[in-house]
């Protein structure tokens, strides 16, 4: 690689910096990170206490980003929760000679139109395989993890234990290229309803007595399902993804069968105005989560 492309890897690091991410490299020409691994470290410099990760070495320091770059052309990787980001990944479909199957670029604007709203205006990144990086700044306070297909088919988002690559780095496939807007906008709040984590319900309440629990399960079911039924435009996968939440704990306690869940609020998903695929996709994920955190509390004798 040319020193002007080593040099225009390093500016993109700085440029990045001077925005207040924080950055870390990646091996040239790669998405992976070029920091060594636990196995590997030498418990010196910044790892002298112990093993520190790339999430925690990524850093905004110039001095530290121009002696980093100047020992190779690296790519450039922005640690997405220090940086108090949250990016959408538009991806495109694998199979790209399956020219019916809508791309995460596609899903999103209609998700953004059932909300009522046009597709925000950011920050925006082209990715090499041909995708979008959508730039949002995370609310303060809010502590968000990455997912994979929460919002839709082929939508991620990357946050707190997740990075992107940075615009100026190339790849065999492509190169990384800023489209629009030099400033990261803050995340919607309807958008943040969808990924923020619904908080776990205190499990003694949340038990119902002997002889109660049918009637009880029935009882919240029923609300659920009116609930999503008669969910707005603008918050109606949101409160879906609440309900699937809400109901999942049953599922794990074995007083709903999944599929009567699965159902009963597909269906009224559909009623309010969301697609079969739409609904499908959000109640798997949280389904999924709501199964694999609750677990029963059983009175004791």
């Amino acid at each position: 690689m040319t020193h002007d492309a080593r040099s225009a890897l390093l500016r993109a690091a700085l440029d990045a910096a001077e925005r207040g991410w924080h950055v870390f490299p990646l091996r040239p020409g790669t998405k992976r990170p070029a920091l060594h691994g636990e196995q590997s470290c030498p418990g010196t410099g910044p790892c002298s206490s112990r093993h520190r990760k790339w999430e925690e070495r990524a850093t905004t320091d110039p001095d530290r980003i121009r002696a980093t770059w100047s020992h190779g052309p690296f790519n450039v990787g922005i640690a997405t929760g220090p940086s108090g980001l949250l990016v959408v990944d538009l991806d495109v479909p694998k199979d790209k000679g399956s020219s019916d199957a809508p791309d995460g670029a596609a899903t999103f604007g209609a998700l953004c139109e059932r909300a009522g709203h046009a597709v925000p205006t950011t920050y925006r990144i082209r990715t090499a395989s041909g995708g979008t990086h959508l730039y949002f700044t995370a609310p303060t306070g809010a502590h968000l993890a990455n997912t994979a297909g929460t919002v839709g088919e082929l939508v991620d988002t990357r946050a707190w234990g997740g990075y992107v690559v940075a615009a100026g780095s190339h790849t065999p496939a492509g190169p990384y290229e800023a489209l629009c807007g030099p400033v990261a906008v803050l995340l919607p709040a309807w958008l943040q309803s969808i990924l923020q984590p619904a908080p776990r319900t205190p499990q003694t309440p949340s038990v119902a007595l002997p002889g109660q629990s049918s009637r009880y399960t029935d009882v919240a079911l029923t609300a659920e399902v009116r609930n999503v039924a008669t969910a707005q435009p603008g918050s109606r996968e949101a409160v879906l993804f609440r309900a699937a939440r809400a109901l999942g704990r049953f599922v794990a306690w074995g007083d709903l069968p999944r599929h009567t869940v699965e159902q009963a609020l597909q269906g009224a998903g559909e009623a309010a105005g969301l697609s079969a695929s739409e609904c499908r996709s959000t109640l798997r994920s949280a389904l999924d989560w709501s199964v694999a955190h609750n677990q029963r509390c059983r009175a004791t004798a």
